[in-house]
């Protein structure tokens, strides 16, 4: 195994780090209110959730069938109806994947589950807003029971759905003559989405306004689905955390999308390692062959295919020409994105010293005269290498994204951008790190869900900071416009800075230069930014 793939996955697998950060809930303290049930009829049958205080919570409904046999790797279909009252008291299983996020992993197909928060307040006659949410993990991890969306229902007067869909090889296999290929965990997002437009009355959300959101994958998923012909009417606004649409593949820690050959060979090499490659049926094959073989041979990252029937164009294709749903979108990511990956090499015994840095450089920017002109713009000092490594994967591969997305983006549609910053944001990761790590890839969570049921962790100012964002969010999810009443103002013109006791526009002077030098990079044939 290369340098370049041995340190890639360790970027990849950062989402699996932070296991700690969202695992299962511990169990309730004396003195908790115990759940009452709820009962809400859908068009599949009736469904028992649980009452909590000032929430109810439905979780583990199906919004398709299990792809399990010969559904593995085609595209969803309907979930079956059910006689009698469902129990919606407990998540129904994560999609396969490796152990990480998920404790122990899982091997369970039938997954295609969802989970609904609502607010107290919201009935049929007096409906909420709807913020559906995509978890993020590099397409490979994640699961949407492990957002606690209570505080957001609750604050924010929203209702708030979380979504599994397939993961890994489950979900972004190609093969020629499939289906579908590369794109069946978007098609499972755009199948939750129609369940929502279908269902979401009953719990008292209003289907006529649905904001699509995400983390990291997640949040790039929201950029496939603003590309994709097949969403078309499924979503009223787009929030994109930390999942600029402008990712390229060649840059190993964001996420990004492949063209349909190059996902076909990624699915070749599967088939090869699954023992199917020269097969008669190549596709009956695989379908056979076990989940823990199949989370075996896949890679450690994953990337949805372009060039598809569900996704024609790349998403910054799409948006650069403008052939894109127009919605308003809220947009934005950290200050410190590429720190965790830095800590987490450096761990794994990768220093990054001022003798080191031109050979780590080299690493992730092998076109010719890349890293060189990388050192020189970001010079390492006697101590500083864990730091300039981050600042560059965060500038590369998040920021000056970020910042390409909102230009393409409002060029046709209103664009609200932020930055989180707060440098003492709570780790999401136990153990020391080699360097404080500010305001890294994915931070931003616990301050709008309890990750995993966990209350967080976090200082008065930070509590509230964490009550400004909730209304940021869902001020945008009712009006299109993050504006409220009990928030600082926000100008579109402007990236507004979130961290404790200093919300207000950011100073992007430094970012202006270094994203200058991205381009002209990218422009000579090298880095994307």
């Amino acid at each position: 195994m290369t340098t370049h793939r041995v340190l890639t996955t360790l970027g990849c697998a950062l989402a699996a780090v932070l296991a700690t950060a969202w695992s299962t809930a511990p169990p309730a303290q004396p003195g908790t209110r115990p759940a009452a049930p709820t009962t809400v009829r859908t068009h599949h049958g009736l469904v028992r959730g649980a009452a909590h205080d000032g929430y109810r919570t439905f979780e583990g409904l199906p919004y398709a069938a299990p792809p399990v046999g010969s559904l593995r790797w085609a595209p969803p279909r309907p979930a079956a109806d059910w006689a009698g009252v469902r129990d919606a008291t407990r998540p129904a299983s994560a999609c396969p994947q490796p152990a990480g996020e998920v404790p122990g992993g899982s091997t369970d197909e039938d997954c295609l589950h969802l989970n609904v928060t609502t607010p107290d307040g919201a009935r049929p006659a007096h409906p909420r807003p709807v913020v559906v949410w995509l978890h993020g993990g590099g397409f490979t991890t994640g699961a949407g029971s492990s957002y606690d969306a209570h505080r957001m229902a609750t604050r924010g007067g929203v209702v708030v759905v979380t979504v599994n869909y397939r993961l890994g090889a489950l979900g972004f296999l190609a093969h020629a003559g499939l289906p579908g290929s590369g794109t069946f965990g978007l098609a499972d997002q755009q199948a939750a989405l129609r369940w929502v437009r279908a269902e979401i009355g009953a719990f008292g959300g209003d289907a006529h306004r649905v904001t699509l959101a995400g983390e990291s994958a997640g949040g790039y998923s929201v950029c496939a689905q603003l590309a994709s012909p097949a969403a078309a009417g499924l979503f009223d606004r787009a929030v994109i955390e930390s999942g600029p649409c402008t990712g390229r593949a060649d840059r190993p820690f964001a996420p990004s999308s492949v063209p349909l050959s190059t996902a076909r060979a990624t699915g070749a090499d599967l088939a090869a390692k699954a023992g199917c490659g020269s097969a008669h049926d190549v596709t009956a094959c695989l379908r056979r062959v076990s989940v823990p073989r199949l989370l075996a041979a896949q890679g450690g990252d994953q990337q949805p295919a372009y060039a598809t029937p569900l996704l024609p164009s790349a998403p910054e294709a799409a948006i650069t020409s403008g052939r894109f749903h127009h919605v308003p979108v809220l947009l934005g990511g950290n200050h410190d994105e590429g720190n965790g990956w830095a800590a987490g090499i450096i761990q794994a015994g990768h220093p990054v010293t001022r003798g080191t840095w031109p050979d780590v450089a080299a690493t992730f920017f092998p076109s010719p005269g890349e890293a060189e002109a990388i050192v020189r713009e970001y010079p390492v000092h006697r101590t500083d290498g864990g730091p300039v490594f981050g600042a560059v994967v965060g500038d590369a591969d998040f920021a000056c994204p970020t910042a390409r997305t909102d230009d393409l983006l409002s060029a046709h549609v209103p664009v609200w951008r932020y930055e989180f910053a707060d440098e003492h944001a709570p780790p999401l990761t136990s153990g020391t790190p080699p360097f404080p790590l500010g305001a890294p890839h994915a931070s931003e969570l616990p301050y709008l869900f309890d990750l995993g049921g966990r209350p967080r962790d976090l200082t008065a100012a930070q509590r509230r900071l964490a009550d400004t964002m909730i209304d940021y969010w869902t001020a945008f999810a009712r009006t299109a416009d993050p504006d409220g009443p009990s928030s600082p103002h926000w100008s579109r013109r402007t990236v507004q800075s979130l961290a404790p006791d200093h919300i207000a526009p950011t100073r992007t002077a430094r970012l202006r230069h270094h994203c200058a030098f991205w381009n002209a990079l990218t422009a000579r044939g090298g880095a994307s930014g």
